[in-house]
């Protein structure tokens, strides 16, 4: 398969990428999508949708989050298109996000994810404990 790089020779735009090509731009966008902060973003969001969520609210409901990296999060997430941002014009500006349709769409996916994590997490535990044991004795 090629990548969908836009506007490189003998590329058609939007046609599907070859994930295991480094120069894919689907990795890119998995490395974003696939962290922690992006999953818990995107549910909370999600829990809230169709409606919106200030930048604080979305930290108190996102445990461990710092404020750098809740930012980074969102913007990221705003820049691809997954999260809309409103800004009301007080002082100070009131910030407030809400998932888009694409957004929708993501987590449904992600939640399969976080459920598959939680069933297998006892089977993973055991698998760390005995590699662990075996590297100790």
């Amino acid at each position: 398969m090629t990548t969908s790089r836009p506007g490189e020779p003998g590329r058609r735009p939007g046609e599907r990428g070859d994930l295991l090509d480094p120069r894919c731009p689907t990795r890119q966008l998995l490395d974003r999508i696939g962290t922690k902060w992006t999953s818990m973003a995107v549910k909370v969001l999600a829990e809230e949708a169709p409606g919106e969520l200030r930048f604080a609210e979305l930290r108190r409901r996102v445990p461990g989050i710092s404020q750098k990296m809740l930012s980074v999060t969102l913007q990221s997430l705003v820049r691809d298109g997954l999260v809309a941002r409103r800004v009301e014009p007080t002082v100070p500006p009131a910030v407030h996000y809400r998932l888009t349709g694409l957004g929708l769409s993501l987590e449904g996916p992600l939640s399969a994810l976080r459920v598959w994590a939680e069933t297998h997490m006892p089977e993973i535990d055991r698998s760390n404990q005995l590699a662990d044991e075996s590297l100790l004795g």
